[in-house]
């Protein structure tokens, strides 16, 4: 691989990782940021797509991750942008979205930003405008267009996402006819692998609400697959993120670290909580000690 690969996943707070990925009870000063900035390389931002987030907010990520070097964050841009109306926001709250991430940008711990479209966003004309004017509010930082539908596959479509200049996101979730499938090749200047999980039932049920949707534990095969399509991506980026959805029950950060170790060639620290809900990680799972990163376990 000649890019810089980091895994991550989706947020960081979850009150179903209780016992899972952190620990329980939990011990005094305990930081669920910076637990989990501990064992991955890289973290996307969630909250950030529901609100903007305060200058007080944004120092606070930073100062926690200050002594990991080299890790960094990505942020969803705000659902105004990519859901619903398209007079939900304009310039200047692109340009105020922009200066509320300003101290991740100017530590140098802003690696992406993602425009996340939901799969009834479809390709046309009317959505080609959409985007290229998003790009061009949000040009400037490394940025990376999430869409799911399948009318994007085409290879005029395509080639139009590619002229954008942004990244455009290989989105892994439950096949169906009008779901874009896994690429197996990179489109942009930026890798984005979003990994949703596979649990059809739920994906596709109307009712399904958001935990029992991303209620998936990819298997050691399926994360084999997964590892073999991202260093055949990395070949031809500078950089790729790797950012794990499942969140439920703390499977996306499970997944995480048996991706990381596939990717590294050698096991890597997991956290003790994790392995004793996970022991299919132990094949992935090194000893902690003293010096190791599995310090910040104990």
């Amino acid at each position: 691989m000649t890019a810089r690969v980091l895994v991550g996943t989706a947020g960081w707070s979850y009150a179903d990782w209780k016992g899972r990925v952190y620990p329980d009870p939990r011990p005094r000063g305990f930081d669920e940021l910076r637990h989990v900035a501990g064992f991955l390389d890289c973290l996307e931002v969630n909250s950030t797509f529901y609100r903007v987030p305060t200058e007080r907010t944004v120092e606070g990520w930073l100062h926690r991750v200050e002594a990991l070097r080299g890790f960094v964050f990505t942020a969803k841009i705000h659902q105004s942008f990519t859901h619903g109306d398209e007079k939900a926001a304009g310039p200047a709250e692109a340009r105020a979205f922009l200066a509320a991430l300003a101290p991740l940008r100017d530590a140098g711990r802003l690696g992406a930003l993602l425009l996340q479209f939901p799969w009834s966003f479809r390709d046309g004309p009317d959505a080609r405008r959409r985007l290229a004017r998003l790009c061009e509010w949000f040009r400037g930082d490394p940025l990376v267009v999430e869409v799911r539908h399948a009318s994007f596959g085409a290879p005029e479509a395509e080639a139009f996402l590619v002229a954008l200049g942004a990244g455009v996101a290989d989105v892994d979730m439950p096949e169906s006819p009008t779901n874009l499938p896994p690429r197996v090749r990179t489109l942009g200047q930026v890798g984005y692998v979003r990994l949703h999980g596979r649990n059809a039932a739920a994906w596709f049920d109307p009712k399904a609400g958001r935990d029992r949707r991303y209620d998936y534990l990819y298997s050691p095969a399926e994360i084999d697959a997964v590892a073999a399509r991202i260093r055949a991506a990395a070949a031809k980026v500078p950089v790729l993120f790797a950012i794990t959805n499942n969140h439920f029950r703390g499977q996306g950060p499970a997944n995480s670290l048996m991706l990381k170790a596939r990717l590294l060639g050698r096991p890597v620290p997991v956290p003790p909580e994790l392995l004793a809900a996970y022991p299919v990680l132990a094949a992935d799972a090194a000893p902690a000690g003293p010096g190791a990163q599995g310090s910040l376990f104990g």
